[in-house]
């Protein structure tokens, strides 16, 4: 079930969704959480929370901006950011975003989603 505007504004992050998308709970354990960020039953983002996540899932080049380690890839000649962390000094100690596998301009979308996304 998605999230509604108060559970959103709620979370430990922030995230510009374009028109159509929404928030839903995904699996979560005693001490985080995951939350996927789709369009009808297409997933375009996955966000864990939670003192120690998964980071990082791709292999990619780290590269350290705008509060956040993002891994970077490249694909055809071109540089795509495709997970990002943001670690915390309260909790949850870490806020983790990445891109899902998609192909052509769902893919720019989901790029655009993951890199909208800040700490709160």
């Amino acid at each position: 079930m998605p999230l509604d505007a108060s559970a959103i504004a709620a979370l430990p992050f922030t995230v510009d969704l374009p028109a159509g998308f929404t928030i839903v709970p995904a699996r979560s354990g005693a001490d985080f959480k995951v939350y996927s960020i789709r369009r009808r039953d297409r997933t375009f983002v996955m966000i864990e929370v939670g003192p120690s996540t998964m980071f990082p899932i791709y292999t990619g080049e780290s590269v350290q901006a705008a509060g956040r380690t993002s891994i970077v890839v490249t694909d055809n000649g071109q540089r795509r950011a495709v997970e990002h962390l943001f670690e915390r000094a309260t909790a949850p100690r870490e806020i983790h975003a990445w891109v899902s596998s998609l192909e052509g301009a769902d893919r720019g979308v989901a790029e655009q989603i993951a890199q909208s996304v800040d700490d709160r």
